[in-house]
């Protein structure tokens, strides 16, 4: 029985030393990427007393005009299992995976949009970052109809590596159509949470703008001028946790004029968006609980596998190797013969020749104690019918 329970053990605990070394290696490189059925999410930011551009179309006519007030942003993050699995090529099947975004912000007072886009792209399940698909689009205008391949995307968008480093990233940004670097910063930590703050500075960048878009701005803000140039600014602001390369918080400080060849610059667009307190305390949630499940496979769950696999393994050689029995003696063992503490007649000294000739031998005391055994009678016999009768001596015939 022992036996069987030691040959178990050392099973079982080879078997967890195997997992316990498997799980860094094997189980761990699967958590530490976008899953393809990751749940939608939505981040909340907020500009309070921002200065805008709100474009207003009636028919022909259009309105113009720069209101002030509160703005909410609203981004959505949609998964696309079923696109990733059928719509990708075949070398990025596996690496990648297609999410649907859209952003909409409106003005808090009324709910009235200012701005919208939406986008479809791919991004690498590891780094987070854009991939080279050829069906990507970004629709900002609001079009029914949107030019597959309009946009090329590059560098980190929505998330950072798992893993991240303390180093610089390209940070795509949707106005300028490329990525810029965004620079390590440092630490900090945000509700329990230290993250990696980045910086990306974008100054006084002329973007490209339609030029039925810009000589409508310059006809309503500077009637005298003849061109203009849209030129954009921002700080962009981005807390990442280092383990998933989630973001936990954002801001951006946007600015954005117009500056016609003749007349005084217009401000378009002066906000402040900050991640609002539920969205920071969402993405912390999120955080730690992913933080957990990686840390459970690639540190705790091998230490407490193989912690317990030793034990199992030593305690199963243990069982299988120690002598049985009690006391570690054999199993059966002969016991030793009693000693009798009647001395015997080898126990006595020994009889000379010479003392035999000058004195008398002894004569034996009768008795059933006495080491001495009488010589057996060859001529008795018994009257009792139970007892056998004495076989008879040679040449004598037997008596009954």
């Amino acid at each position: 029985m022992k036996l069987r329970v030691g040959a178990a053990l050392f099973g079982l605990g080879v078997l967890l030393l195997v997992f316990a070394a498997g799980l860094p290696f094997y189980v761990a490189p699967a958590v530490t990427k976008l899953p393809y059925d990751l749940e939608p999410t939505t981040s909340v930011a907020e500009a309070k007393n921002a200065r805008f551009l709100k474009i207003t179309r009636v028919g022909d006519s259009v309105s113009i005009e720069i209101p002030q007030g509160d703005l909410m942003s609203s981004v959505e993050v949609i998964p696309q299992p079923d696109d990733t699995k059928d719509r990708l090529p075949k070398e990025l099947k596996g690496d990648a995976v297609i999410w649907d975004v859209y952003q909409t912000v409106r003005r808090t007072d009324n709910q009235d949009v200012v701005s919208q886009y939406s986008t479809e792209l791919a991004l690498y399940r590891i780094s987070g970052a854009a991939a080279p698909w050829k069906e990507q689009w970004l629709n900002e205008a609001g079009a029914d109809q949107t030019p597959v391949g309009n946009v090329r995307y590059s560098g980190q968008i929505y998330k950072f590596p798992f893993g991240t480093e303390k180093r610089d990233y390209q940070i795509f940004d949707r106005d300028l159509k490329r990525a810029t670097p965004a620079k390590f910063v440092g630490t900090e930590k945000i509700k329990g949470v230290e993250t990696y703050r980045f910086e990306q500075r974008i100054e006084n960048e002329v973007l490209a703008t339609p030029e039925s878009s810009l000589q409508t701005l310059v006809g309503k803000f500077a009637p005298g001028a003849t061109s203009g140039q849209v030129v954009y600014s921002n700080t962009r602001t981005v807390w990442v946790d280092p383990v998933t390369g989630s973001y936990v918080n954002v801001r951006e400080q946007q600015h954005k004029e117009l500056r016609p060849d003749t007349g005084t610059p217009t401000v378009l667009l002066d906000a402040d968006f900050n991640y609002t307190d539920d969205t920071v305390s969402r993405s912390v949630e999120t955080v730690k609980e992913n933080r957990s499940k990686i840390g459970l496979i690639s540190f705790w769950g091998p230490i407490a596998a193989g912690v317990l696999g030793l034990i199992a393994l030593v305690v199963g050689v243990w069982l299988v190797t120690r002598p049985t029995g009690g006391g570690g003696t054999a199993r059966h063992r002969a016991e030793p013969p009693a000693v009798d503490p009647t001395p015997t007649r080898m126990d006595q000294e020994p009889v000379r020749d010479a003392d035999t000739a000058e004195q008398p031998r002894p004569q034996p005391v009768g008795g059933p104690l006495t080491d001495e055994i009488p010589p057996a009678s060859t001529n008795w016999k018994s009257e009792e019918p139970t007892v056998p009768t004495q076989r008879p001596a040679p040449g004598e015939v037997e008596q009954r």
